[in-house]
C-alpha cells in the first residue's frame, strides 16, 4: 500500500500545472458534439475537417446496438440518439449506412422524436425540424418574476437562470434557418409526421401539476399568437441585458456548455454581427471547451480546476505530503487567489450583509460561487499554512461565515 500511495504522490505531483492548479478532464456524452454539429449548420459556418472528427467522435461513441447513452456503461437516451443521428446527417453519412439504420431502428423503438425533451425538440425547431406551435414557451416575461412570487426567477438555480434567460431570446425570435439541401427527420417518426404525436399527452389523472404546467403552456401560446405581450419589449430588453452582464466576471455563461453555447445563439437571434465582442468572446470560449487532436474531438461541458485542486490538496496533505512542500504551497495560494469577492447572484436569495466570499467549480464564474466548492476550500486551506498565513486566515474566515449564511431553516 506505502508504494502505491508513494507512486500517487508522485504521479499528482508531476501534473500540476505550472501556475499550482490541478485539473481533469470532464468526459461527458455524445450530445456536446452532436449539438456543436448541428449549431455549425445552423451558423453556415461548417470546418470540413473539425466536422470529419466530429463524426468520428460520434461514431466511436455508438453503442454495440446503434444508439448512444448519456452516462458510462448506460442504455441507449432517445434525446442523444436522435441528436447524434441528426449531426451524423446533417454530416453528410448517408441514411442507409448500416450505423444509421441501427441508430434509426433503436431511435424508433424508444418513441422517436415526439419522446424528445423540450431542450432537444427547441434545437430541431432552429433548424426547421420541428415546428415551434408544439415546443413549450418560455416567455421572457418569466425574468421579471420577483420574490413576491411562489415560483419566481431567483428560486432557480443558477445554471437553470443561465439556460432559461437565452431560451426565451430564442422563444422570442424564433430563428429558424432552413438547412440547404434540404434535411427531414419524417422517419423518427414512429407513426409517420402528424401533428397528434407532436403535443405533450395530458396526464390521464386530472389535477396534476404536469396538466397545470401544460394548461400554461396553452395560455402562454394564446398570448404569443395574438401578441398580448404589453411587457415584451421591457422583458427582452432586460432579459438580454441580464445574459450580456453574466458573459462578463466568467468563462462563458454560467461556464456550463449549454448556456454558453445558448447565449451564443441568442445573441446572433438579436442581430449581434459574428464580430461583435461579446459573439467574439462567446464563441472563443465555447471552442476553449474543445480538445481537438489530429483524428478527434472532445467537448467537455465545464472546466473543474478550483473542485480538484482542493481534492488534491487534501489528498496530498492525509497522504503524508509536508504542508510546507513547494507544490503544496503553489496550490493553496493558487485557491487563494480564486475566491470571490463579488457580490453576484446569490443577493438576491440571501440577502444577507455578510462580507462577500465564496469558490466556484471553474476557472472564473464570479457571479455563482457555491456552497459545496468552498467546502472543499475550506478543508484543504485548514490542512495548509501558506506563506501568507493571515491572507489565508482571513480567506477561511470569510468563506466560513459567507457559508453559513446559506443554511436552510430547518
Amino acid at each position: 500500500m506505502a508504494a502505491a500511495i508513494e507512486r500517487s504522490q508522485d504521479y499528482l505531483l508531476r501534473i500540476q500545472k505550472p501556475e499550482g492548479f490541478w485539473v481533469g478532464e470532464l468526459v461527458v456524452d455524445s450530445t456536446l458534439v452532436s449539438d456543436m454539429i448541428a449549431f455549425y449548420h445552423w451558423d453556415g459556418k461548417v470546418d470540413p475537417e473539425w466536422q470529419r472528427k466530429a463524426v468520428d467522435r460520434l461514431l466511436a461513441m455508438q453503442l454495440p446496438d446503434g444508439g448512444w447513452n448519456i452516462y458510462h456503461g448506460g442504455p441507449a437516451e432517445v434525446n442523444a440518439t436522435i441528436k447524434a443521428y441528426l449531426a451524423l446527417k446533417l454530416a453528410g453519412v448517408p441514411v442507409t449506412d448500416p450505423r444509421m439504420l441501427q441508430a434509426r431502428e433503436v431511435a424508433l423503438r424508444m418513441g422517436g422524436v415526439p419522446r424528445m425533451n423540450t431542450f432537444s425538440k427547441l434545437y430541431l425547431a432552429l433548424l426547421g425540424l420541428f415546428p415551434w406551435d408544439y415546443v413549450p414557451t418560455i416567455p421572457c416575461e418569466v425574468i421579471l418574476l420577483g420574490k413576491w412570487f411562489h415560483v419566481n426567477f431567483w428560486e432557480m438555480s443558477s445554471w437553470t437562470r443561465a439556460m432559461l434567460v437565452p431560451l426565451a431570446i430564442l422563444n422570442h425570435f424564433k430563428p429558424t434557418r432552413v438547412l440547404a439541401p434540404p434535411v427531414t427527420l419524417d422517419e423518427l417518426y414512429p407513426e409517420g409526421f402528424h401533428e397528434r404525436d407532436l403535443a405533450l399527452p395530458p396526464d390521464p389523472q386530472g389535477l396534476t401539476w404536469r396538466n397545470f404546467f401544460l394548461w400554461l403552456d396553452r395560455l402562454h401560446k394564446f398570448v404569443e399568437n395574438y401578441k398580448l405581450r404589453p411587457f415584451r419589449k421591457w422583458s427582452l430588453a432586460k432579459a438580454e441585458k441580464w445574459m450580456l452582464e453574466r458573459c462578463e466576471r466568467t468563462d462563458g455563461l454560467a461556464a456550463i456548455f449549454p448556456a454558453m453555447l445558448n447565449s451564443l445563439i441568442a445573441m446572433k437571434a438579436l442581430g449581434y454581427a459574428d464580430d461583435h465582442p461579446q459573439v467574439v468572446r462567446a464563441r472563443r470560449e465555447l471552442e476553449r471547451l474543445q480538445h481537438v487532436t489530429e483524428d478527434d474531438v472532445r467537448i467537455e461541458p465545464c472546466f473543474s480546476p478550483v473542485w480538484d485542486t482542493a481534492i488534491v490538496l487534501m489528498c496530498l496533505r492525509e497522504s503524508g505530503v509536508a504542508a510546507d512542500h513547494p507544490a503544496v504551497v503553489r496550490g493553496a495560494e493558487w485557491m487563494l487567489d480564486r475566491e470571490i469577492r463579488f457580490r453576484g447572484d446569490w443577493q438576491y436569495k440571501n440577502p444577507t450583509q455578510v462580507e462577500p466570499s465564496g469558490w466556484a467549480f471553474e476557472y472564473s464564474n464570479e457571479w455563482n460561487p457555491d456552497v459545496d466548492d468552498t467546502a472543499m476550500v475550506l478543508l484543504a486551506l485548514r490542512l495548509i499554512p501558506t506563506r501568507q498565513p493571515e491572507r489565508c486566515d482571513a480567506a477561511f474566515r470569510r468563506g466560513l461565515n459567507w457559508m453559513l449564511t446559506f443554511q436552510c431553516k430547518d
